[in-house]
């Protein structure tokens, strides 16, 4: 499938899909920028790699937001300096056929059996065990190499045999990477725990009531929770192309709570109101209770999959939440934290699976009004600072990255591409995490704009 740019989408029209439209439509031109404009002070002690993945279709057109070549975007600092920016497609099998129908691409028409090989790898990128891995939640990882490059599809040396999701934890205690692949057929979860050195450690299937869309899940320091919650495959919608899934009443809401190292027979269910859960911000043990937090949606997918974020929907965004589960008496309590829309949860990585005092969340607003991230105080009642990015300027996702010295768990920064809508170009921002009014610490000014993506992570030098 070739588009020309006649019939590329345009950036700003009434009839262009929202996933493709202002600063969400894709680029296709891979850089190599070393002349950076900085304002203010990168700290000196920032040695490491800021990459960033997202959603980007070569052809300019795509049938979802979730759906397009993965390309990654990276900024390099040293010594308080930024060495470079770059941007690459990861080089998957769907980069090498633009437009093609990924089930077709993956299947085997005589076993019906699919490569997951085949890949968009545009979800998240992680490090872990002395890889970089861009990661989507229908397929393997690919490893990526410091400079953004493609070194190919990774899965444990056969272990993982299933896909595996964007969104792994990764232990700071034990340095374990736990992670879950789904599927549309059974098995529909598969558990996975990998060492310190990347030796997997477990493999475990474990019961669903059925084919669901599980994105992400939570671990604390001795339990996993698993998220299984109604939005199901539909093989109707399969047939007709774009997103398979669909938000079902008849499906029961609920979320298994097992020890970390356990097997199926030990996950304890608890039935909860229906909702769905993109993204969750932590988990931790208190007493006999299981503590997760994350951002939760009434309901998804209704009518339509698309993930339009303005005047009309905010409203309709997720919002901070907390479930309680009581492992003695089976209980189950749940409570919203905040009455504010918003998403892409993160923490200090240093407090996962214990007891975060800080949570950091992007604000879901219309693109139209000025962006901002919230920081939550858990210590004192889930209480909100913020820092607004001012008119036209969008943030994305905010990375917290300790600073060398930290004595409190907000000792450090947030990182985040920023995109403003007047310049259409875009800026590496660092925000000093304990003073969220105050403007930026730095900002790395680019020439060129970066798409609104999804994940990413500070890679530090070893």
């Amino acid at each position: 499938m070739t588009v020309t740019d006649t019939e590329r989408p345009g950036r700003f029209d009434a009839g262009t899909p929202w996933h493709l439209q202002g600063n969400n439509a894709p680029i296709t031109e891979e850089l190599t920028e070393t002349n950076l404009e900085i304002v203010g002070a990168i700290p000196s002690e920032l040695q490491g790699r800021f990459f960033r993945n997202g959603a980007n279709p070569q052809t300019g057109v795509s049938e979802h937001w979730f759906i397009g070549d993965g390309m990654l975007h990276g900024i390099e600092l040293a010594g308080g300096k930024a060495n470079w920016y770059r941007n690459r497609y990861v080089k998957t099998p769907m980069f090498a056929n633009p437009g093609a129908d990924r089930t077709e691409l993956a299947m085997d028409s005589e076993t019906f059996e699919m490569d997951l090989n085949v890949s968009a790898a545009n979800t998240h990128v992680i490090a872990h065990a002395g890889r970089i891995l861009a990661l989507e939640e229908g397929a393997f990882p690919y490893e990526i190499s410091p400079e953004l490059e493609t070194i190919g599809p990774f899965n444990y040396d056969g272990k993982l045999t299933t896909s595996m999701t964007a969104h792994p934890k990764l232990c700071p205690h034990t340095g374990e990477l736990i992670f879950f692949g789904y599927g549309v057929l059974p098995p529909y979860f598969t558990y996975y725990r990998v060492a310190a050195d990347g030796n997997v450690m477990q493999s475990t299937e474990i019961t669903m009531g059925g084919p669901t869309m599980i994105h992400d899940f939570a671990v604390s320091r001795n339990h996993t929770v698993i998220m299984d919650l109604p939005m199901v495959f539909d093989l109707e919608l399969a047939l007709q192309g774009g997103m398979p899934i669909r938000w079902s009443d008849d499906y029961q809401a609920r979320m298994g709570v097992m020890p970390r190292a356990g097997q199926d027979v030990d996950v304890k269910w608890f039935d909860i109101d229906p909702c769905y859960v993109f993204h969750t911000l932590n988990a931790h043990d208190d007493g006999d209770e299981v503590v997760m937090r994350g951002c939760r949606l009434e309901k998804l997918w209704l009518d339509t999959a698309d993930m339009v974020v303005d005047e009309a929907t905010v409203d309709q965004g997720a919002r901070l939440h907390e479930w309680r589960f009581n492992m003695k008496t089976g209980a189950v309590s749940d409570r919203q934290l905040d009455d504010a829309p918003c998403e892409f949860p993160r923490i200090a990585d240093a407090d996962a699976g214990t007891q975060e005092r800080y949570g950091y969340v992007m604000a879901q607003r219309p693109q139209t009004e000025g962006g901002a991230v919230f920081k939550y105080d858990q210590a004192n009642g889930a209480s909100k600072t913020v820092h607004e990015f001012g008119d036209g300027k969008t943030p994305g996702e905010p990375v917290f990255v300790a600073a060398a010295d930290a004595k409190n768990s907000d000792d450090g920064w947030l990182m985040t591409f920023v995109h403003d809508a007047v310049t259409d170009t875009s800026a590496l921002e660092i925000i000093d995490a304990t003073d969220m009014a105050a403007g930026p610490v730095a900002e790395i000014k680019l020439p060129v704009r970066v798409p609104t993506g999804f994940h990413g992570s500070w890679i530090a030098d070893a």
